[in-house]
């Protein structure tokens, strides 16, 4: 239900603010581009602005922005919602470009903070300075490349093992919440490997965290939260004492893993496929500690750290399957790719063959040792490895971006590249959800789900077939055996052009991460499982209220053999 309808008996009090807003703002510096003063949005009411289409869902607040960049294509618009300073909607990615290469001047603000921080504090989303450089550091330092190799060759692989027993068991027995499936995966890495911590996707916390993230979100939407919370916000701060309780005991685990780690002595002999991910787990809260040491704040980074890695992942695999579920000749290209990389490891390998199984297990566990689901050596499945399916990940995070706008707060008068003056303190908006749909950005096609957008032809040296000509399919004579196309990813975009993964001094720590989860979760799912699934919903499906883009209802599909 939109704010509008929920709360429109207080829709007559931001209209009298807004006229106290407009009085006290009237002899302040006016946001003007070149002398001249912007153009309205669509829909823009005397008094009230744009301030009632923020009352709306969520969705048909991006169907508003996607309809503004439509209209007026690169131009920035002018944003006015009672309550709020002055604002900009962008649409250009020179102006972008400008925002990422100048943090300290674009800022999240007061206006930012204010909603956000009962929820995530000190973290790195809110903070800026010192505290930001320093999460910062400790974030680049859990992301490094041997704790990625411990992830794409050990821990993702056990979890990968679980997920298609599970998808087995469930073949013929209702519906299956995909989106539930991919955030358990998502939920028990972040868990391992940053917290050392047993995490589940249906934990008290979870549930919790997924609730304050819709209820933050709600505030940017309606200028009059302080009032309302009064009112609605039990639940929420409920949710957020049971939010920080958790982090509490993240850092207290943490502590007293420190203490238990001086009083042992360093193992003796090689370390087994166990002990790799044993030794790293827990490695992104202890470089927290080390480098913060407060603990209050090192709770709030851990908890920013671990939305960031476990939601943004787990909701971008989610809109990935629903695209492909829909693009039957998608999922059988998929398919015909890593059939096709099997086919040249057998050639190098012989002895990996499907009656030489692969001697490449995932980590042994006291509980369990299972086999990876692909029979292959999971490193295998990398980017490089499998173009097509890196394009699909790609364009799914084009269309349903996992944070679908951002707002910045200006710290000093300043000028766009396009000659838009900013007074400080102004409200700076973009959509990605609209941006990636633009066809001045995008071309004609925008709209339409195409990966192909990102492939190029390879040279022979790039690419993974040997022997056939660029971007074409060979038969080897006699063998009865196609050479993968020679084609590699390419994003052939600027961080403004496609900025999912921000960019600048902010850019995403964890896009590495996601590319590597994403490459073998999607070939696992789709090809290893040895099951089909087929899309059990009825109509579009759309996001629910966040900060992120979670699947309203979740992705039900049904596994058939």
């Amino acid at each position: 239900m939109g704010l509008l309808v929920e709360y429109g008996h207080y829709i007559l009090t931001a209209t009298v603010l807004a006229v106290l807003v407009h009085a006290v703002s009237a002899n302040r510096k006016s946001i003007r581009r070149n002398g001249e003063p912007l153009r309205n949005p669509p829909d823009t009411l005397p008094l009230v602005g744009n301030g009632l289409k923020f009352l709306q869902s969520r969705w048909e607040l991006f169907s508003w922005f996607d309809k503004c960049q439509r209209q007026f294509g690169y131009e920035t618009v002018a944003l006015r919602v009672p309550t709020l300073p002055p604002g900009v909607l962008i649409h250009d990615p020179r102006n972008l470009d400008f925002v990422f290469k100048n943090e300290g001047l674009f800022t999240k603000g007061d206006f930012v903070k204010q909603r956000s921080w009962a929820l995530f504090g000190n973290g790195i989303i809110n903070a800026d300075g010192d505290f930001w450089k320093l999460q910062r550091k400790a974030g680049s330092a859990f992301l490094n490349t041997a704790n990625l190799r411990v992830l794409t060759e050990v821990a993702l692989p056990q979890y990968l093992s679980e997920t298609v027993e599970y998808l087995q068991q469930n073949v013929d027995k209702g519906t299956v919440d995909l989106q539930h499936v991919f955030h358990e995966i998502t939920t028990k890495l972040m868990g391992k490997m940053a917290y050392n911590m047993e995490m589940h996707a249906d934990d008290e916390f979870s549930k919790c965290f997924d609730y304050a993230s819709g209820a933050t979100a709600e505030r940017f939407q309606n200028p009059l939260w302080r009032i309302t919370e009064l009112f609605t916000g039990s639940k929420l701060r409920k949710s957020i004492r049971v939010i920080k309780d958790f982090g509490r005991r993240i850092v207290t685990s943490a502590v007293h893993d420190r203490n238990e780690q001086k009083s042992k002595r360093e193992p003796d002999g090689p370390s087994d496929e166990s002990s790799k991910l044993d030794q790293i787990s827990g490695s992104l809260i202890q470089s927290l500690l080390e480098a913060i040491g407060n603990e209050e704040t090192v709770a709030d980074a851990a908890l920013t750290y671990l939305s960031a890695g476990r939601d943004t992942t787990g909701q971008a695999l989610t809109w990935t399957l629903y695209l492909l579920l829909q693009h039957p000749s998608a999922v059988a290209r998929i398919r015909q790719e890593v059939q096709d990389l099997l086919q040249s490891q057998q050639q190098l390998h012989p002895q990996d063959s499907p009656s030489h199984p692969t001697t490449t297990k995932p980590p042994t566990t006291k509980e369990t040792t299972k086999p990876f689901p692909l029979g292959i050596d999971p490193t295998l499945l990398t980017p490089a490895a499998l173009p097509y399916t890196t394009a699909v990940f790609h364009e799914a995070l084009r269309l349903f971006p996992p944070i679908p706008f951002e707002i910045r707060q200006t710290q000093a008068d300043t000028t766009l590249p396009d000659g838009t003056f900013l007074p400080r303190y102004s409200v700076l908006v973009w959509c990605l959800w609209a941006m990636q749909r633009s066809r001045l950005t995008w071309g004609a096609d925008a709209d339409e789900f195409r990966p192909e957008r990102f492939l190029v032809p390879a040279s022979r040296e790039e690419g993974e077939g040997k022997g056939g000509q660029e971007g074409e399919e060979e038969q080897e004579e006699g063998k009865g055996m196609k050479t993968p196309r020679a084609v590699r990813f390419a994003l052939g975009k600027t961080s403004a052009e496609f900025p999912v993964f921000y960019g600048g001094a902010r850019a995403c720590l964890g896009r590495k991460m996601a590319e590597a989860i994403a490459v073998q979760v999607i070939p696992t799912v789709l090809v290893a499982t040895g099951v089909r699934l087929e899309g059990a919903w009825e109509g579009g499906r759309r996001s629910q209220t966040s900060l992120t883009l979670p699947m309203e209802g979740g992705l039900p599909v049904l596994v058939k053999k």
